[in-house]
């Protein structure tokens, strides 16, 4: 039976009057609806195409794809041996980037399984996921996050985007549309980064903008932070400790918080084993769920690694560089190519440690059984408000005064008041409680020392220890401190004495020489043993700088004259001011050893003077030279003095009685070498300069400050404290010949020699003979 169209007609107008009377909100609310279904059809995709343009500038711009693709704008500069090792990087975030091939399996599986598993079925947007959200909500129950690994790595990239302002004026009316945009940009990047882009090398670039908590930055610097492997060699259990740190990186810090960690590891692989991967059975599941997380933690910063204290060194010269240059030495991806030889100095800090940690254990006991502290004055008396005095220069002291007042008893209270801390040792880091003086008496106790190896002929600085832990001692003793060098000084009126046709065997009697100083009683400069005259034995220049005689050094200088010895140093390589007085004879005007050590290589050099330096070239990102370095070079002195002063240096090991004698056999067999003790008068300062034909090496051991002294003379001669570890650092260096450091002899003149080098020649010109009685005159 079929209804008619009057019929029907009539029941709909009765329906309509019905709602109309009886629910007058439903026609109103199906004209809503089909508004809001136009508008989300129409205006949605008008929306995020306004945004994506950023239609007059009202949403604010977003990383373009040349800025999605090329992320190493964010890459810290590399420092590069000169044998290709990296010794480490300059970087306000440390992250470096890897491709997909330097990733695990294991690795990329947790990651897709636990934070993206249909990541292979979308397009950067995965709607699936987004009902499930919503679904989650309406029903309060847990159903996971709705973004996808795509769109996750467009948010790092647009939140990492700190160089320029990505809010515009509608993203600044609050933190809700703000929001809105932010989200939005996101899905547009997330979708250009899939058209982009393989899936792979999403993968690698999300991996590589994810922040692992630590400083840690991108998967490499993490793997390497928390595990000490590469990316490629990470297991399941790591890889599910690194995932599961995703989401909240602090939170579930392996190191700082070990059950949350572990918890979430746990999570992790609980998703793995629910998706079949490896963990095929709930037995498995539990087996590896009961390991304990196994760190290898190690924060990458500049107090690790090899040569930290040049680091630091290299970094203040880069910053001035850079900001000449208009560069970011902290994100510019900068390769710098330094002169350093990572073996070198590796034997250079292994053998510092080796010889001064059993140096240190001898200097405690020698002043423990003296019962005194090792700050003395000149006459051996401790200095007994040495400490007080220290204590006000401390951040401690100035922060307690700050809060309390310089003179308050709280004050003193809190600077005696016990409290955790970590401190250095020669056996490694220990916890203790201490005080700020505790710390401050017991730092000021170590010893210290600085070293640096370079090759003579290129000036390449080949190795460079600043001290012995530049994590709790920052002060670098190579070329920002500076010490008496004492006798170490003396080659510098030798070598004078060779310019003025001087013989190696010329002979002078071991007589101390009078200097007269006016309003000042006179002075005789007293050798370190034996009677403070001297003996009156006849030696020649050779013996006697090879025994560092002062007496005969002294006569020597005031032959010469000391402007003229001062003119010498600097022309030879120092540039510190030097005093022009009597005491220059005994090494008391600072110098670093720096200085010292390139002042050295002029002799070997053949009389060119090369300024020590320590970087060969930078490149930028893309391996462009911005600059290449070359040494400074200049003729110093002639290379017939230059070589009579390598013979008179080979004397401290060839003279009986030499300074340098001791050295092992192994090092002088078929071989030459060169040596030069150094001690201060005061026992503050312990040096060695060693020298080959192919690398000199100056040592310095001391304490922190000239008031810290060793317990005796004696014990702290340079013979004693420097030169063992040149002898140690020598050895390793020679047992291995990929290093390039070969055993032989000094170069000789191509022009042959002025003089001959046999105990037959004495003769001293006339123009340089003064009178034995006439006196150094100082003139007020």
């Amino acid at each position: 039976m079929s209804t008619s169209p009057s019929l029907t007609k009539t029941i709909k107008s009765r329906i309509k009057n019905f709602l109309q009377i009886r629910l007058p909100w439903i026609p109103r609310a199906i004209k809503y609806l089909w508004i809001v279904f136009l508008v989300f059809i129409l205006g949605l995709p008008l929306y995020v195409f306004t945004v994506s343009i950023n239609l007059f500038g009202l949403y604010g711009g977003m990383p373009s794809i040349h800025e999605v693709e090329n992320p190493e704008n964010d890459l810290s500069s590399e420092i590069i041996s000169s044998d290709g090792v990296s010794l480490g990087r300059y970087f306000r975030y440390n992250r470096s980037q890897v491709h997909y091939a330097e990733l695990s399996p294991d690795l990329v599986n947790t990651l897709l399984i636990s934070e993206d598993h249909r990541f292979y079925q979308h397009s950067g947007l995965d709607l699936p996921a987004y009902f499930r959200v919503i679904k989650g909500i309406l029903t309060f129950s847990s159903s996971g996050g709705g973004s996808t690994l795509t769109q996750q790595l467009a948010k790092n990239l647009y939140t990492q985007n700190t160089d320029r302002n990505l809010d515009g004026p509608l993203g600044r009316l609050g933190r809700i549309p703000r929001r809105l945009i932010q989200k939005t940009k996101e899905w547009v990047i997330a979708v250009n980064l899939e058209e982009n882009f393989t899936k792979e090398e999403i993968i690698a670039m999300y991996l590589n903008t994810c922040d692992f908590s630590s400083n840690a930055f991108g998967i490499k610097v993490a793997a390497e932070t928390y595990f000490n492997k590469q990316p490629d060699s990470l297991n399941l259990q790591e890889s599910a400790i690194l995932v599961g740190m995703l989401q909240a990186p602090s939170f579930y810090n392996p190191k700082r918080n070990p059950n949350n960690a572990l918890q979430k590891r746990n999570e992790v692989l609980y998703k793995i084993y629910k998706h079949g991967y490896k963990i095929k059975t709930k037995e498995q599941f539990d087996s590896i769920k009961a390991l304990p997380i196994d760190l290898s933690y190690s924060v990458q910063n500049q107090n690790q690694g090899l040569a930290t204290y040049f680091r630091s060194v290299l970094g203040n010269y880069l910053l001035n560089y850079c900001n000449s240059k208009g560069l970011d030495l902290y994100n510019s991806g900068l390769k710098i190519y330094t002169t350093l030889d990572s073996r070198l100095q590796r034997y250079a800090e292994e053998a510092v440690a080796e010889r001064m940690k059993p140096l240190q254990e001898e200097f405690y006991k020698e002043w423990k059984n003296r019962n005194r502290n090792p700050w003395v004055d000149e006459d051996g008396h401790e200095i007994k408000d040495f400490l007080a005095k220290r204590i006000k220069q401390t951040e401690a002291y100035r922060a307690y005064a700050d809060r309390y007042g310089e003179n308050s008893d709280s004050l003193k209270i809190m600077l005696h008041k016990k409290k955790p801390m970590t401190i250095f040792t020669w056996k490694g880091e220990r916890d203790t409680l201490f005080s700020s003086y505790d710390s401050l008496n017991y730092y000021k106790q170590f010893l210290h020392t600085g070293m640096m190896a370079m090759d003579p002929i290129s000036g390449h600085i080949k190795a460079w220890v600043g001290g012995i832990d530049h994590k709790y001692f920052k002060f670098d003793h190579v070329r920002q401190g500076k010490r008496q060098p004492g006798s170490t000084f003396k080659p510098f009126i030798y070598g004078l004495a060779m310019e003025s046709d001087y013989s190696p065997f010329y002979t002078l009697r071991d007589i101390s020489p009078q200097f007269k100083i006016k309003g000042q009683p006179a002075w005789y400069p007293a050798n370190a043993d034996g009677p403070p005259k001297g003996t009156g034995k006849t030696m020649t220049l050779r013996q006697a700088m090879a025994r560092s005689t002062n007496s005969i050094t002294a006569q020597m200088m005031q032959t010469l004259g000391a402007e003229n010895v001062v003119e010498f140093a600097h022309r030879v390589g120092i540039d510190s001011k030097l005093d022009a007085v009597p005491s220059l004879c005994l090494g008391t005007s600072d110098v670093s050893l720096f200085e010292l050590v390139g002042a050295y290589c002029t002799f070997v050099n053949g009389g060119i003077n090369t300024k020590p330096f320590f970087i060969t070239r930078i490149e930028d990102k893309n391996g462009n030279v911005i600059e290449n370095f070359v040494p400074k070079t200049k003729e110093a002195i002639n290379e017939q003095t230059a070589y009579k002063m390598v013979f008179m240096l080979k004397g401290g090991v060839e003279e009986s009685g030499g300074s340098s004698v001791g050295l092992p056999a192994e090092l002088k067999k078929d071989n030459e070498i060169g040596g030069k003790t150094g001690t201060t008068n005061d026992a503050s300062d312990g040096w060695y300069m060693g020298l080959t034909h192919d690398l000199v090496t100056g040592i310095w051991v001391g304490g922190d400050e000239r008031a810290v002294h060793f317990p005796s003379w004696d014990f702290g001669q340079g013979a004693r404290t420097a030169r063992p570890i040149w002898a140690s650092f020598m050895a390793k260096v020679y047992a291995d010949p990929a290093t390039g450091i070969t055993k032989g002899q000094f170069k000789r003149p191509a022009s042959g020699l002025d003089i001959s080098l046999d105990p037959g020649h004495k003769d001293v010109p006339d123009s340089v003979k003064v009178k034995d009685e006439e006196p150094w005159d100082i003139k007020n």
